[in-house]
């Protein structure tokens, strides 16, 4: 038997007519076609001559392969057409790989193989806490010790940990900080305890725990639209989900939002401001919300910013909106870290992002 790892670069092209029906597959696409055929009994042996890499990239293929025709399969397992005639299609997903990986390989590396399929890609626990999202990682560890906190930041690169330190209240932050200076080299049997809980209790469970609403993903969305198409698509929402739409409106911040910012608030976000970008914003916004921000400044910054948007001249309306949206995002970026506080369009919900 020639060694399985060659179907995973080399895996057979379909002939003839058939071949529109695999041309699209990838080598390991097709590889995983043909294992979820042969199955346990035939593909077991298959299986233990591949290398770990090559189990890893098969297993993240047929996770991910959805439903393929029975067309489709004969035509990349020609040899076996008479054990396909009762086959027919195939479906991969990761029950389905996780049930078959369990028959033929030990547990233990099974449970690693679709822990890292459906995790964060790396290679250790380190290298996948890199990938995940700050705010994610900062939410789980809001819960934790210090000191675990620390030992966990400590084995991550600088950066990552730089930005989730700044989503920690302040307090708790500090006290990691501290934890950190002080912190003595940690054993070995603490160090598996923190990575097998995190195993356990983080990592395997952070495609549920990450899953977001799907309003506020599209309200995201529309945020970074100009006018017009933000437009469009409320009004073409409105009238085929206008309780869908009406959720998203409740969820978008907008430029116009910022008028509710208190005095502080507005004053540090208009410090932390570029001008010109500021003066754009302001340039195409309403008569009330250039009153607002202007209300904010002193007579001297107020006076050099309106002499600044007048020399602006004529403005494309593109680059207003480009330019009230980098506002937005910075606002979003300093309630983040705990600089000022924001609203959403419900005035009585104050959030803090």
């Amino acid at each position: 038997m020639a060694k399985a790892g060659t179907a995973v670069e080399k895996a057979p092209e379909a002939t003839g007519p058939n071949r529109e029906l695999t041309r699209f597959l990838s080598g390991p696409e097709k590889a995983a076609i043909i294992l979820l055929v042969l199955g346990e009994r035939y593909g077991a042996e298959i299986w233990k001559e591949l290398d770990e890499d090559e189990i890893r990239t098969v297993s993240r293929a047929m996770a991910r392969l959805g439903a393929v025709t029975a067309e489709a399969v004969e035509a990349l397992v020609a040899e076996f057409l008479s054990m396909m005639a009762h086959g027919g299609a195939v479906t991969g997903d990761f029950d389905r790989t996780e049930a078959l990986l369990n028959k033929i390989l030990p547990k233990e590396k099974v449970y690693s193989l679709m822990e890292e399929l459906r995790g964060p890609a790396g290679r250790n626990m380190w290298q996948k806490l890199g990938n995940v999202q700050d705010q994610v990682l900062a939410n789980y560890l809001k819960g934790e010790y210090p000191q675990t906190v620390a030992v966990i930041l400590s084995k991550i690169h600088s950066e990552n940990a730089a930005r989730v330190l700044s989503l920690l209240p302040h307090e708790f932050a500090l006290e990691v900080v501290s934890r950190m200076l002080h912190m003595e080299p940690v054993q070995k049997e603490v160090l598996d305890h923190i990575e097998d809980t995190l195993r356990t209790e983080f990592i395997s469970n952070l495609s549920q725990t990450s899953r977001r609403d799907s309003h506020e993903m599209i309200a995201e969305i529309f945020n970074s639209f100009d006018r017009q198409t933000e437009s469009w698509f409320m009004s073409a929402l409105d009238e085929r989900n206008r309780d869908s739409a009406q959720k998203i409106r409740a969820l978008m911040f907008t430029f116009e939002d910022l008028a509710k910012l208190d005095p502080g608030s507005t004053q540090t976000l208009i410090r932390f401001s570029d001008r010109d970008q500021l003066a754009i914003a302001l340039k195409g916004s309403a008569p009330s919300m250039k009153k607002f921000f202007l209300s904010q400044m002193s007579t001297r910054a107020s006076k050099n910013m309106e002499d600044l948007m007048a020399g602006r001249g004529p403005v494309r309306l593109k680059e207003v909106d480009e330019a009230q949206t980098k506002i937005v995002l910075l606002a979003k970026e300093l309630a983040a870290k705990g600089e000022i506080t924001i609203g959403k369009n419900r005035a009585e919900d104050e959030l803090i992002y």
